[in-house]
């Protein structure tokens, strides 16, 4: 499985028992979706090794307790500790309206309802305290917060983020 076909789901924080069980910090808003998982992908060095679940159950909220087959001892949990989760993108709950993830947008164009076409989505910067956009216009990059406010409508028809900007943003790159 290659990682641009999947999505990180969390990391593997820390043992949970003797017998090898391992506590799983989920990085998502639902937790209880992934309760009954057959498999996971952990990744190790640049590689997505698929891992099958024995059994699991959700522990404190955020984590998941998870006992995989043939991780039978501390010291085989130990070697999983800090290790990455991914799941296949086709497993990512449907979104509709104007809920959107960020890998489903790159590509799209991006339309202001007073100027038109501003460009084509590149990526999605979210390392800063507001994500942001990276949208192209010929050479020039622009940089939109993404903010509920200005987002109008996520087309996914027509491949098209229609937004409401303020005055001046858009203008400011070109």
């Amino acid at each position: 499985m290659r990682k641009d076909d999947c999505f990180y789901l969390g990391k593997i924080a820390k043992k949970f028992s003797f017998k090898g069980e391992v506590l799983i910090y989920l990085d998502t808003d639902e937790p209880e979706l992934y309760e009954n998982m057959e498999s996971v992908f952990v990744k190790f060095n640049k590689d997505l090794i698929p891992f099958f679940i024995e059994n699991s159950n959700l522990h404190k909220n955020d984590f998941l307790r998870v006992k995989f087959e043939d991780v039978d001892s501390e010291d085989e949990a130990d070697r999983l500790i800090g290790s990455e989760i991914y799941l296949p993108l086709n497993m990512l709950p449907k979104l509709e309206g104007n809920k959107f993830y960020f890998h489903e947008v790159i590509g799209f164009e991006v339309e202001d309802k007073r100027l038109g076409v501003v460009g084509i989505i590149q990526s999605i910067n979210d390392s800063s305290a507001q994500p942001l956009f990276e949208v192209l216009n010929g050479t020039v990059e622009i940089l939109i917060p993404m903010i509920d406010h200005f987002l109008v409508e996520i087309d996914r028809k027509n491949k098209k983020v229609v937004m409401d900007l303020p005055e001046g943003l858009i203008e400011m790159y070109l």
